[in-house]
């Protein structure tokens, strides 16, 4: 059917006095038209993308050279390159892109079969729950390294840490006061009353020295379910993740190049990695702005 103007106003004649014109029902033009649309070759539904698939590969691959990390995931990139370049496309359409140019992380292997229970479980506030783990790290001249990690479940901020020569229960205690002294301000009697403190059921976690110490700082522990490591799941993520950025790959000389390299990343991915549960903020972002939306209401107290 032609366009037409009439002679009187110059404008289009509407379709309702077109198809009265012509003898012909509405739905049969718009019938027609969609089957015109549908056989119309490269035609594509919805509003035209920001970028081609070109131009946004080439911003993929700049964001994943100036990020301090690597081998991340499509969201985090796509995140960035929201927030970051203004760039308004898909999740999915970065997944393809990344996935048939191989810039997925090398460490991701299939997905686990979906349990009742993720094992993490997150909070609505700080303070209210931590999470302890501990890791080994191989070296040349010290031998196995230990690594225990204080991990915030609110935001998964790196709260304490501590590298030993041997996994006990010293060790174990190290990084809880500091995670304590970091959130706390100073390792005192009941400096973290009515705080979970999440652990498993490790000999240097259940050890007295451990649970004394708990005590002493007002906590209660929260004990994981037996041979179920993912019921500690924040600090198992942490753990993992430091093991993708840092220790996979890499030779340690001995523990001081651990602890150098351990301290290196905490400060790194505190401020710097984001995370889903945050809004795709990183850990410290989060805290920041949540005591900084508290200001006001404890200044009118």
């Amino acid at each position: 059917m032609a366009a037409a103007n009439s002679p009187a106003t110059g404008e289009a004649y509407g379709v309702r006095r077109v198809c009265a014109a012509w003898g012909m029902p509405r739905s049969s033009f718009y019938a027609a038209r969609k089957v015109s649309e549908a056989s119309t070759p490269g035609r594509r539904r919805g509003p035209r993308p920001v970028v081609d698939d070109a131009g946004l590969l080439e911003a993929i691959r700049r964001d994943l050279d100036r990020s301090p990390f690597s081998g991340e995931g499509h969201r985090k990139v796509w995140a960035r390159l929201r927030a970051l370049d203004g760039l308004r496309v898909g999740r999915d359409r970065v997944l393809r892109l990344m996935r048939e140019n191989a810039l997925l992380s090398p460490h991701r292997g299939p997905q686990r079969p979906v349990n009742d229970h993720d094992g993490r479980i997150t909070t609505d506030a700080p303070g209210v729950m931590w999470g302890t783990d501990a890791a080994v790290i191989p070296t040349v001249e010290d031998g196995n390294i230990a690594l225990f990690v204080v991990v915030e479940h609110w935001n998964a901020e790196a709260l304490g840490w501590h590298v030993a020569e041997k996994a006990d229960r010293f060790a174990a205690a190290q990084a809880l006061d500091l995670a304590v002294h970091n959130a706390c301000g100073a390792v005192r009697a009941d400096a973290a009353r009515g705080l979970l403190l999440r652990h498993d059921h490790g000999s240097a976690f259940m050890s007295d020295h451990v649970q004394n110490q708990i005590a002493f700082l007002g906590m209660t522990p929260s004990f994981a379910f037996v041979r179920e490591p993912e019921t500690n799941g924040v600090a198992e993520r942490f753990i993992r993740t430091l093991k993708e950025q840092v220790v996979w790959g890499r030779i340690f000389r001995n523990a001081e190049e651990v602890r150098v390299a351990v301290r290196a990343f905490v400060a790194r991915y505190n401020e710097h990695w984001l995370l889903e549960k945050n809004a795709y903020r990183s850990p410290a972002q989060t805290r920041r702005e949540w005591f900084a939306a508290l200001a006001p209401i404890r200044a009118a107290a």
